[in-house]
């Protein structure tokens, strides 16, 4: 059996119940491809309201939680509270996270582990920004970010990891399909080597650089992208469309 393909929808901080609503009417209309599995990652004040009214086929994701159970961690939202409202996604590690609020990549896997443990699956995200792409160093990075997850992963079942090219998130740039999938190809090729073929064939790679209606077929075409993880275009009926790149 081949890796199902996942599209997550991360809608940042953006949003109003007005607006949500809007989202949930175009999910709800789809139609959304049956072999997708589908995710919208939403504002933590709003997934309680979502997971509520949305579609039985789309799944909901919190964007963040943190590494610790309970405690005098102001502002932060632990496993067991997104568990407690049948939240059963996080988004973990976003190049927002790294780059704006300073999460390193110990941090960032601390929290992947802790999710795990706790039952909630991960979209785990890394990549490299311009700088790092133009020195040269996408691959250095890519497998340091990937290193500290899975020096702290015990069991992969639940773990998606979302590849995205920072320079490509909100800019309009993409990296071609074939830029794209030569990252894909020598992340898989790394998973294999320093944790295992078993995990390296099963663990689906999303790719996350201002995927859209667009370009998302040809993106999807390629055989280590294994879907997306969607930004501004995740708030807009092409959404459905980028769901449906793999008919």
């Amino acid at each position: 059996m081949g890796r199902k393909f996942v599209v997550g929808g991360n809608w940042k901080m953006n949003g109003s119940k007005q607006q949500v609503t809007e989202i949930l009417k175009f999910l709800e209309a789809g139609p959304l491809n049956s072999e997708t599995e589908v995710i919208v990652g939403v504002p933590a004040i709003y997934l309680d309201f979502v997971k509520s009214k949305i579609p039985p086929n789309v799944e909901v994701a919190a964007q963040n939680c943190y590494k610790v159970e309970k405690g005098a961690f102001t502002g932060e939202i632990s496993p067991s509270m997104l568990r407690d409202i049948g939240i059963n996604w996080v988004i973990l590690g976003h190049s927002e996270r790294r780059q704006i609020f300073g999460e390193t990549d110990e941090l960032i896997a601390d929290k992947v582990a802790f999710a795990l443990q706790n039952g909630l699956k991960v979209i785990a995200c890394i990549g490299e920004t311009l700088e790092e792409r133009e020195s040269g160093k996408t691959e250095e990075v890519v497998f340091r970010q990937t290193k500290a997850l899975a020096n702290k992963i015990e069991n992969w079942k639940n773990v998606v990891i979302a590849y995205e090219p920072v320079w490509a998130i909100g800019t309009g740039k993409t990296a071609t399909p074939q830029q794209a999938q030569q990252v894909h190809k020598a992340l898989r090729d790394y998973i294999s080597k320093t944790v295992s073929p078993d995990v390296a064939e099963n663990t689906r790679i999303q790719y996350g650089g201002s995927v859209t209606g667009a370009n998302c077929d040809e993106l999807g075409s390629q055989p280590d992208i294994d879907g997306f993880l969607v930004g501004g275009a995740s708030l807009k009926p092409e959404f459905v469309k980028i769901v449906n790149a793999r008919h």
